[in-house]
């Protein structure tokens, strides 16, 4: 167990990660088709779709490489519980309340690599090595 060890991080990272860098890029090049409409009818001004798909592929690209890790997780954590609420609190809804909750699930685990860092096999741990 001990020699995978250093490798849970990183993975964990990864599975973070990847639905953050696909759902921005998809965001991305859909040009809003569709989103922007359903931002609005949560209550949200579509104007934030644009920085919202910008975020989400940038800081899963961050998380991945394990670059600024605990400020890029603490803020996924918000992000998480934030369009949880907003975009999936329908009680009649299991599905929803099953998205929502999912949500939550990855906000836990932002807050832990917020609160641990991005572990051995990161540029966090590089950059502070080098110095």
């Amino acid at each position: 167990m001990e020699k995978i060890e250093p490798y849970f991080v990183p993975f964990g990272r990864l599975l973070l990660a990847v639905l953050f860098i696909m759902a921005g890029a998809s965001k991305i090049a859909s040009g809003g088709a569709g989103m922007i409409e359903y931002m609005e009818s949560a209550g949200v001004p579509g104007i934030l779709f644009w920085p919202a798909a910008l975020f989400e592929l940038v800081a899963g690209l961050m998380i991945l490489v394990g670059y600024k890790t605990k400020l890029v997780a603490f803020l996924l954590a918000g992000f998480c519980l934030l369009t949880g609420v907003l975009f999936h609190f329908i009680p009649e809804d299991q599905t929803q309340m099953t998205m929502m909750f999912k949500n939550f699930g990855m906000a836990g685990g932002f807050l832990f690599l917020a609160r641990f860092g991005a572990g051995e096999l990161s540029m966090d741990n590089r950059a502070s090595a080098e110095e």
